[in-house]
């Protein structure tokens, strides 16, 4: 018993983590990636939003009638994004006007709908809180590592609150195209490729 639960929080790290393996959320994986901060903020809120949806709906799976459940599940996730848009603008509000209409978006993205759908209400809470919490954690995960690889590379420096903090020398020339929109597209498309050739070995 003990195992599976860990497996059903360990797949979302790696076996099926979102952007990577199972190629969704990607509008916000290219939009918002340009930086880490923003990445994690990101991250943070669906797996918020994840967890929680996934918990309710669990609890609730024997009440929704089968003919409303997608209304049902719509209605559930949108009432925690709402909850983190209204905590985000309460302590972190300079990050919320940076992630934008970003934030709203997770009420229709796939990945919550998806566990919503698949998992959730089909499974106990604890399964489905664990799974929610490794999708979430993968999610965010896949976020700072591409935002990580941008940010160095194209400004040779991470930002962390606020502050850059420089990686190289003054002779270090920025690709500054990598936090453009294009550059999103091939470093995703990078990390497609390493994770292909990583899950072959």
């Amino acid at each position: 018993m003990a195992k599976t639960l860990v497996q059903e929080f360990t797949k979302g790290l790696w076996a099926e983590i979102p952007p990577f393996r199972l190629v969704l959320g990607l509008c916000p994986t290219l939009a918002i990636t340009n930086t880490l901060e923003n990445a994690y903020g990101m991250g943070v809120a669906v797996t918020f939003v994840l967890a929680f949806s996934n918990i309710l709906i669990s609890a609730l799976r024997k009440i929704i009638p089968s003919k409303v459940r997608i209304v049902a599940f719509i209605v559930v996730i949108a009432t925690f994004v709402i909850v983190v848009e209204l905590v985000m603008q309460a302590y972190t509000y300079a990050l919320f006007l940076k992630l934008g209409i970003f934030i709203p978006l997770i009420v229709v993205n796939c990945i919550p709908m998806g566990r919503a759908e698949a998992f959730a209400s089909k499974n106990s809470i604890v399964r489905s809180a664990l799974d929610g919490l490794g999708r979430g954690l993968g999610y965010t995960i896949a976020l700072s590592v591409l935002a990580t690889f941008r940010q160095v590379i194209a400004t040779g420096a991470i930002t962390i609150y606020e502050t850059p903090i420089t990686l190289f020398g003054p002779a270090f020339e920025p690709f500054r195209f990598l936090v453009e929109a294009p550059g999103a597209f091939i470093c995703l498309g990078l990390m497609l490729g390493l994770m292909n050739i990583l899950g072959k070995k």
